[in-house]
């Protein structure tokens, strides 16, 4: 059993990171389904949740598993669950059902190959997935995609805050190699305040008047009036949340763009890039879901070239393309699934496309 720790560095799993840190978050209800290669969540939670004498509950199914999780999120307590890819893919429709119901769901999703039942190996193979969802009818997800093991902690606390603040289903984004490898961990004091829940939640109404979470409305004008309620509150998502780093772009000619554990060699590369004597520099979108499509139409009135290096067919290549807006040439670098390409890899394809 790992032990849950608090201001003490200490070499972690991702997994174990996630885990630890959603506990430190105050989450008081998991409820998940093993698979690889998030399975180690689910473990730790298995004893620590009931250490603590909070809610475990090993599902008979994903699908199971996210109605659990609104179930336990209407009454106002922080819940989350975690699976992979394939897996997550069952979870589709109650994520739908969150949105519609404007619910603090927490999900990790910690991606490996696909489609279908595919393999084991590492993947980014879900953006697609996270960011424009599988579900019914027009909704987003919040999405955030960590590159360390530190941020796989640091982002869970973030991933607690945001779907709290604004009552909305969040996804912590991380590919498998991040969800095994092991790195240094310093768990920090959560540093996001409580958000107060007590105007929505069924708590039972006890002389208050009786509150119905739901997403059924039969009258067009109501959906109507609601969807656009809800892209208000996506466009305040997009103005105040959206994050990313940037190295080295202000003289850059060209802008690599990644995210998730293929960053690291991304950053790599780019250095290696400069030492040859081309002008290199690394945007890596933190949200997914809000894209920083602002920061990258800015850079694209001065680069001279973008290229997208991800792990699956080419999928973040079109978010980027549609920021662009045509103003300089998108191209991609990609592994379809796997380990990311290594850095030197990765220099000989931007040479060869500059």
């Amino acid at each position: 059993m790992v032990e849950c720790l608090k201001d003490k560095k200490v070499l972690t799993k991702g997994n174990y990171a996630i885990a630890n840190a959603a506990v430190l978050a105050g989450c008081q209800c998991y409820f998940g389904y093993p698979i690889t290669p998030q399975s180690e969540i689910g473990e730790f939670m298995s004893g620590k949740m009931q250490e603590l004498g909070r809610a475990y509950v090993s599902a008979e199914s994903e699908l199971a598993a996210i109605n659990m999780v609104i179930g336990a999120v209407s009454t106002g307590v922080k819940a989350m669950t975690s699976s992979s890819s394939c897996a997550v893919a069952l979870m589709q429709e109650g994520l739908s059902y969150a949105a519609a119901d404007e619910l603090p769901v927490v999900l990790v999703s910690v991606m490996r190959g696909g489609p279908g039942l595919g393999n084991i190996y590492p993947s980014q193979g879900d953006y697609f997935q996270a960011t424009k969802g599988g579900g019914d009818g027009d909704y987003k997800l919040i999405v955030l995609a960590p590159s360390t093991v530190q941020e796989c902690a640091d982002l869970t606390y973030k991933a607690f805050y945001l779907a709290q603040k604004y009552r909305n289903p969040t996804v912590l984004l991380a590919d498998g190699m991040l969800g095994q490898m092991m790195e240094p961990v310093e768990y920090k004091q959560n540093p996001y305040p409580e958000i107060d829940n007590s105007n929505w939640a069924l708590t039972g109404a006890k002389g208050r008047k009786g509150r119905i979470i739901r997403s059924y409305a039969p009258l067009a004008s109501d959906r109507c009036e609601f969807l656009e309620k809800l892209y208000k509150k996506y466009k305040l998502i997009e103005e105040n949340e959206t994050e990313w780093e940037e190295i080295g772009v202000e003289d850059a000619d060209v802008v690599l763009v990644s995210f998730g554990g293929t960053a690291r060699n991304v950053k790599i590369a780019a250095k290696m890039c400069r030492e040859k004597g081309i002008k290199a520099g690394v945007l890596r979108p933190i949200t997914l879901f809000p894209f920083p499509h602002k920061r990258l139409f800015e850079l694209s009135k001065k680069v001279k070239k973008f290229i997208t290096v991800e792990v699956n067919m080419g999928q973040m290549v079109n978010d980027v393309r549609l920021a662009v807006n045509g103003n300089a040439p998108v191209e991609l670098i990609h592994k379809p699934v796997g380990i990311p390409p290594a850095p030197e890899e990765i220099v000989k394809q931007i040479e060869e496309l500059i």
